[in-house]
């Protein structure tokens, strides 16, 4: 049984999910969640979203939660590389392609990012075009943008 609760945060309205053991979602500004959740703050998702705020004020830059996917091996792979990702950095479709050991992989990493169920905690907006332009963000380009400038302006 899934668990999810929503809160307002300068975002937008954000839902987070869990499984009583891990966190599984996080649904941005519009998404309703997984179809099975019910609502319930339970405290580990009370605990991720103080995790979540605090990165929104920029004092925090590593989140220390449990987290469960469900996906295929490759997209597994994938969000395992995003969360290496140090913050306030990018990397290329190419360059995630070529730490999953696939040079040409990288549409199918878009993909993947695009299927990423724990946004923001599994940091796909990091993931830029290979021109360092910004492309590709299930939160939209805008949102893509005000995180990766949230992250360069509290650099330490």
């Amino acid at each position: 049984m899934k668990n999810i609760f929503f809160y307002v945060t300068i975002l937008g309205k954000v839902g987070i999910a869990d499984d009583g053991e891990a966190i599984t979602n996080l649904c941005l500004d519009g998404e309703t969640g997984p179809k099975e959740a019910q609502l319930n703050e339970t405290g580990l998702i009370k605990e991720a979203a103080a995790q979540l705020e605090e990165y929104l004020r920029g004092k925090r830059k590593f989140f220390d939660l449990p987290i469960k996917t469900e996906g295929t091996e490759f997209q597994q792979l994938i969000w395992n590389i995003l969360r290496t990702i140090p913050y306030g950095e990018t990397r290329s479709y190419k360059d995630v392609a070529v730490l999953a050991g696939n040079p040409k992989a990288s549409r199918a990493v878009g993909m993947a990012n695009n299927r990423n169920p724990i946004s923001i905690f599994i940091p796909c907006h990091r993931v830029i075009g290979a021109n360092g332009k910004l492309i590709g963000y299930a939160g939209g380009i805008e949102m893509k943008h005000k995180l990766l400038n949230l992250e360069k302006n509290t650099m330490e």
